[in-house]
């Protein structure tokens, strides 16, 4: 096979692979994930941050008023490391993280019931066995002598 036959076999194997249901739904869970992950993420800096914030202020921290940006720590040769984004990416992926898990379990569960209720229901009966070859002669031969 020269080079023309592998790149035209590739070809076909990639239109069978981009084209089937799975590769569809797999993008579609890619752009709700994206949509989800920006609520979370508004979620957190918006809600949640400024509560750590304010928590932080109270142990002593300062402007508590600034939310997010207000979490971080100045070195004494004057470098600001602003952890609060930090903070903020943990609490983003551990809100992902929950969801996802939490969504997988209901979803592996329906998936372990729809498998057991399939195993349990009844098997339709086996059909009759093919008639032999003689079973066969010999019912020619009784509808022969019936004419």
């Amino acid at each position: 096979m020269g080079i023309k036959g592998k790149a035209t076999s590739l070809i076909e194997e990639f239109k069978a692979f981009a084209f089937k249901g799975n590769i569809v739904d797999m993008a579609i869970g890619v752009i709700i994930g994206g949509a989800f992950g920006k609520i979370v993420t508004s979620f957190v800096n918006d809600i949640v941050m400024p509560g750590v914030t304010a928590i932080i202020a109270m142990a002593g921290g300062k402007d508590a008023g600034e939310g997010l940006k207000a979490l971080s720590y100045t070195t004494a040769a004057g470098v600001e490391i602003p952890y609060g984004n930090f903070i903020g990416g943990i609490i983003d992926f551990l809100i992902v993280a929950i969801v996802v898990f939490l969504v997988m379990k209901k979803f592996l569960g329906f998936m372990q019931n729809m498998r057991k209720q399939e195993a349990e229901a009844p098997a339709a009966p086996p059909a009759p066995p093919e008639p032999s070859a003689e079973e066969k002669l010999l019912t020619e031969i009784r509808d022969l002598l019936k004419k």
